[in-house]
């Protein structure tokens, strides 16, 4: 395996790491020779496979960092920095990947459920979406991006179509996708380009968490060409491949990655 990112002194920096589509990208790149930091928050009954899957990260000989801390309070996320930069020692983040699931999932009508309120818009959109900014802006005012930087953020096909109890999360992809088109513009001058992927219908944890999942992924594999489901694999190969030299010119799109699930 070609390990175009060894001994560069090049990051990879994961808001939220420890599983589904941040953990398959975190796992990939490190075994193409990228350093690799991870943001997360977990409970300490989650910790022994997630401590596992860190291991087998590091094992690639690339250095590793975790913060297991709520990536979305500005007090920690610059104290995290401040303490990233010294970890850094001189290198620079190449690739910030944005992996947030921490969305709200109420429906808009219930007669058996609580409804869904201004304060859940706020929160989930803040989380899902905002806080992308939040992260580029503290690392590019640290100073900490490379010169040919790369802003990964993950969509759905959320940002379109209406699934029941999801409309928060929903209202949230789309900000993300405005945020990432404007970091694209704005940023562009200092080296840095942003891309969001539209992963197509993936089996993880936060999948399973939204009312209906089984049937969204029934109804996925009915119209996806292959026949099967996105895996975090698949997400994760075209972070690495967006991550590479080559795809310095791809800046401020939207890449849909489900094998072709959103022409059906």
């Amino acid at each position: 395996m070609v390990k175009e990112f060894k001994n560069k002194n090049e990051w990879a920096l994961i808001l939220g790491g420890s599983s589904g589509l941040g953990l398959a990208t975190a796992k990939k790149l490190a075994r193409h020779g990228m350093n690799i930091c991870i943001v997360h928050r977990n409970s300490r009954s989650q910790l022994k496979q997630i401590n596992k899957d860190f291991k087998e990260i590091a094992s690639n000989s690339v250095n590793f960092k975790s913060y297991n801390t709520d990536a979305f309070i500005s007090k920690k996320r610059n104290e995290l920095i401040e303490n990233f930069e010294k970890v850094l020692d001189g290198g620079k983040v190449k690739t910030l990947v944005h992996s947030v699931a921490k969305g709200n999932l109420k429906p808009m009508v219930s007669d058996t459920m609580p409804i869904l309120q201004k304060d859940d818009f706020e929160l989930t959109i803040q989380t899902m979406g905002i806080s992308l900014y939040d992260w580029v802006k503290a690392v590019f005012e640290a100073k900490l991006f490379s010169k040919d930087a790369r802003v990964v953020s993950f969509t759905s096909e959320g940002n379109k179509k209406a699934w029941r109890n999801y409309a928060a999360v929903s209202a949230a992809k789309v900000t993300l996708e405005a945020i990432t088109r404007n970091i694209a513009l704005e940023f562009a001058r200092f080296g840095i380009k942003a891309n969001c992927i539209q992963a197509g219908v993936t089996d993880t944890a936060s999948m399973r968490m939204i009312p209906g999942s089984d049937r969204i992924k029934e109804h996925s594999l009915q119209r996806n060409p292959f026949n099967r489901l996105t895996l975090p694999e698949d997400v994760a190969d075209a972070v690495y491949l967006l991550s590479k030299d080559e795809a310095a010119w791809i800046n401020g799109t939207i890449i849909p990655v489900d094998g072709g699930e959103h022409i059906n």
